[in-house]
C-alpha cells in the first residue's frame, strides 16, 4: 500500500496508558483512526529527527575536540 510520497505498512502496537488516556485513545481509534495514525507518525518522526541531530552534534563535537573521548581520565598527583 502506498500513501503520499512514502511506502507504508501497518504495524500492531500495544501500549500501556493511564485509564483516562487509554479511553480517549480507544475513542479516537474508533472515530478517526487516520488521525491517531498521524499523531503517532508525528511523534515518531520528531523522535527520529531529535536522535539524528543529537548524534550529528556529538560527532561534530568529537571532531572539533579529538582529546574529548569517552575514556576516563585520571588526575596525576
Amino acid at each position: 500500500m502506498e500513501s503520499g510520497m512514502w511506502n507504508t505498512r501497518s504495524v500492531q502496537l500495544n501500549v500501556r496508558l493511564p485509564n483516562d488516556i487509554a479511553a480517549e485513545a480507544e475513542e479516537v481509534q474508533r472515530t478517526d483512526p487516520d488521525f491517531l495514525g498521524r499523531v503517532i507518525q508525528y511523534g515518531l518522526t520528531r523522535r527520529t529527527i531529535y536522535r539524528r541531530l543529537r548524534d550529528a552534534d556529538a560527532r561534530e563535537r568529537s571532531l572539533m575536540d579529538p582529546s574529548a573521548d569517552s575514556s576516563p581520565t585520571f588526575a596525576q598527583t
